[in-house]
C-alpha cells in the first residue's frame, strides 16, 4: 500500500489523467443507468401503484391493453381475492385556455371504491364524471393546478382537476384517473352505465403468487401475471435490453482502458522493478502494490463519477426521466471496480517475468 500510494503522490499528473478517464467513463455509465431506470419506471409506475398480481385481457389483445375490450359484467365471471375494472385510453389534453400546450396523456377509467384508486397527495377524490385526479408531473412540467379545466383534443369533453397523485405514468405519459362513466364518454363518446359498458381489463389480486386461486368462468378471456404484462408493454423490453447492453459494454470498456493504462505504466517502470528485485524486494510485493494502485485509481475515478452523476441529477429539468437507484449504482460501481482490478492482473504477469539483470542492462 505504501509503495502504491507513494508513487501516486509523486506522479500526480500521470495518475490524475488515469483517474480522469475512469471518472468520465463511470460518469457516463451512471448517467445512462439513471436515464434507463427513469425511462423504465415512466413506463410502469402507474401499474406498480395497483399492487396487483395479475390482469385479465381479451384473447385477441396479445397482451396489449389498448386492443383489449371486455364487458363490465365479465368481472362477475372472474374468481379472485380482489377485482377491479380498468378502462385505458391514450389522449391528447390541454388546459382550457387560448394557445395552451398540447400534452400526451393516458386516461384510466376506474371505480373509486375499488383498489385501483390512487393515493391523493393534494386535493380530493373525484365525485362525478367531470372530475379527474392527475399525476403530479403535470403540475411540475405543465403548470396544471387544482381547479384547472382540461379539454380533450377532438372532443367537446372537459374535465376539472380536483386532485393530484404521485408516480402515475403509463407508457411514459402522465395518467389521468376518471370514473368509469367518464371513460365511456371519452373512449366511446357516449355514457353507458349498463352491464354492456366496456372496459379494457380486469385487474385482480390473488391469494398467492402462483395465481392458482384465480379462475375465469367465461371464454374469450386470458389472465396474465402482472410482471409479464409489464414486460409486454410496447417498447419496454427493447428499451431495457438496449440500455442494459450499452451499460454492460461500457463497463467492459472501462476495465480494458484502465488495464491498458496500468500495463503501459508497468512496462515503463520495468527497469525500476528490476532494480527493486535485485535489492531483494519480492515480485509478489511489487505485484500487490500494482493491484492496490489499480484499486485506488479505479475507486477514486468511480467515486468522483458517482458524485458527479448525483450532482447532475439535482440540476436536471423535471422533463428528463432520470431517477437515481443506489442499488444499481453501487452494484455497477462494484462490478467496474472488480473488473478493473482483474484487468491489472495482466501487469502482474509481466512483473513476475522481469529478469533483474536484463532490466538493469
Amino acid at each position: 500500500m505504501f509503495l502504491a500510494w507513494n508513487e501516486i503522490t509523486r506522479s500526480k499528473l500521470r495518475y490524475a489523467l488515469i483517474i480522469s478517464v475512469m471518472f468520465l467513463i463511470s460518469y457516463l455509465v451512471f448517467f445512462l443507468t439513471g436515464l434507463a431506470y427513469g425511462l423504465a419506471e415512466d413506463n410502469r409506475t402507474a401499474v406498480d401503484k395497483w399492487q396487483a398480481d395479475g390482469i385479465v385481457l381479451s384473447d385477441e389483445s396479445n397482451t396489449n391493453i389498448n386492443m383489449s375490450m371486455i364487458p363490465v359484467k365479465s368481472k362477475d365471471k372472474i374468481e379472485a381475492k380482489e377485482k377491479a375494472t380498468l378502462g385505458q385510453t391514450p389522449a391528447v389534453i390541454q388546459l382550457d385556455k387560448k394557445n395552451a400546450e398540447k400534452i400526451n396523456a393516458s386516461f384510466f377509467g376506474i371505480n373509486k371504491d375499488e383498489f385501483l384508486m390512487p393515493n391523493i397527495v393534494e386535493g380530493k377524490v373525484f365525485t362525478n364524471e367531470n372530475e379527474t385526479i392527475v399525476d403530479n408531473s403535470l403540475k411540475k412540467e405543465n403548470g396544471v393546478k387544482l381547479g384547472d379545466t382540461l379539454k380533450l383534443a377532438g372532443s367537446t369533453k372537459k374535465i376539472k382537476v380536483v386532485g393530484f397523485t404521485d408516480n402515475a405514468k403509463f407508457n411514459v405519459a402522465p395518467v389521468l384517473y376518471v370514473s368509469t362513466d367518464a371513460f365511456q364518454q371519452i373512449r366511446f363518446e357516449r355514457s353507458d352505465t349498463s352491464e354492456n359498458a366496456r372496459v379494457n381489463a380486469i385487474v385482480f389480486r390473488a391469494k398467492d403468487e402462483s395465481l392458482k386461486n384465480v379462475h375465469l368462468k367465461e371464454g374469450g378471456l386470458t389472465s396474465y401475471n402482472i410482471n409479464k404484462f409489464i414486460n409486454e408493454l410496447p417498447g419496454y423490453s427493447a428499451q431495457v435490453l438496449t440500455f442494459g447492453f450499452m451499460i454492460g459494454f461500457l463497463i467492459v470498456i472501462a476495465a480494458i482502458v484502465i488495464g491498458i493504462f496500468i500495463y503501459v505504466l508497468t512496462m515503463q517502470k520495468a527497469t525500476i522493478f528490476g532494480i527493486m528485485k535485485a535489492q531483494g524486494i519480492s515480485g509478489f510485493y511489487i505485484a500487490v502494490s500494482v493491484i492496490v494502485q489499480t484499486f485506488v485509481l479505479a475507486f477514486l475515478g468511480i467515486t468522483i463519477g458517482l458524485l458527479g452523476t448525483v450532482g447532475t441529477s439535482l440540476v436536471l429539468p423535471t422533463a428528463v426521466p432520470f431517477q437515481s437507484n443506489w442499488l444499481f449504482f453501487l452494484s455497477i460501481g462494484g462490478v467496474m471496480l472488480v473488473i478493473a482490478v482483474l484487468g491489472a492482473l495482466f501487469s502482474v504477469r509481466t512483473i513476475v517475468k522481469i529478469d533483474p539483470l536484463k532490466a538493469i542492462g
